[in-house]
């Protein structure tokens, strides 16, 4: 419901650009006041037959119980493992990139790091030099969890999608030119590890070992088999990464939107249906493959 102005204004010119093509008008509708009510009557209408959920696991447990056909994407926590083999420059800006993409919004987004102790330190130093703003003290932490944390340790979704000088700003911190993300050394059960915060703040989180980087790593995602990336040059590693996570998505040493097919192999897309099997989905996804068998006539063999 916060973001229904710019939903309805896109819906608009996509449909200004459909028409243009040849479709029919107002091929793409929205509610002009969205809310569960309405959803709820949507999804129930005869005239729905396949529904497609996007987003946290409430509205996906909402249309599974709507008795039709339903890809959901349910939630991801995606953890990135980096170990003390990997290029920890080149790491620490795909981190960046990643986690700070659309201000941490996409489900694929970098959402806690987990880095072997012997490179931790120069992967957060390296990550400064691409736009990370460290935050180095337990008064400043207090401060970002005061600002981005409600008294139960849920981030605020007031803050979700805000930019990371806003927060800073928030915490009464002038922020530096060109900060796109927070990122700050807690405890493995911290909410900024635990939680899918959906904005630019990064947890990071010091193991010993790359074994312990990865059981972590997985604890972390928490079975949402969503989305894990990791930096290592050990292929043996890597592998044993992704076969412990299991994910739809596993990114090797890039972004995590590399998994999107930016930089990577994929294509774009935004429905990440693991709850209901679907994986990646594409327009293929929605359609219902069919099959026409004409027996004894037409056969030639």
């Amino acid at each position: 419901p916060r973001a229904k102005e710019v939903s309805t204004r896109l819906v608009g010119e996509l449909n200004t650009v459909l028409v243009e093509a040849g479709a029919p008008e107002d091929l793409i509708v929205t509610f002009v006041n969205p809310g569960r009510d309405n959803t709820q009557e949507l999804l129930a209408h005869p005239e729905v037959n396949l529904v497609v959920a996007t987003g946290g696991k409430g509205i996906v447990d909402l249309a599974l119980r709507s008795g039709k056909k339903v890809i959901g994407a349910g939630a991801g926590n995606p953890p990135v493992v980096v170990d003390h083999t990997a290029d920890i420059p080149y790491a620490a800006k795909c981190i960046v990139d990643g986690a700070s993409f659309d201000n941490n919004l996409p489900c694929i987004a970098e959402k806690a790091i987990v880095a072997v102790d012997s490179v931790a330190d120069l992967l957060v130093y390296n990550m400064e030099k691409h736009g990370a703003y460290r935050i180095g003290s337990p008064a400043e932490l207090e401060r970002l969890e005061r600002v981005v944390l409600d008294e139960r340790g849920n981030p605020k979704p007031e803050w979700i999608g805000q930019n990371a000088v806003d927060v800073l700003r928030a915490m009464g911190v002038d922020p530096p030119v060109g900060t796109r993300l927070l990122t700050v050394e807690v405890g493995p059960s911290h909410p900024f590890i635990t939680h899918e915060l959906m904005m630019p703040v990064l947890g990071l989180v010091r193991v010993r070992s790359v074994a312990a980087a990865i059981d972590l790593a997985v604890q972390i995602e928490g079975g949402n088999r969503h989305t894990a990336v990791m930096h290592s040059r050990d292929v043996t590693a890597l592998t044993a990464m992704g076969r412990a996570v299991g994910t739809t998505i596993f990114v090797k040493n890039g972004p995590s939107f590399a998994g999107l097919g930016m930089g990577g192999e994929g294509f774009a897309t935004f429905t990440i249906a693991g709850p209901t099997g679907e994986g990646l989905t594409s327009a293929r996804s929605f359609s219902r493959k069919r099959r026409c068998v004409l027996v004894g006539d037409l056969h030639i063999g």
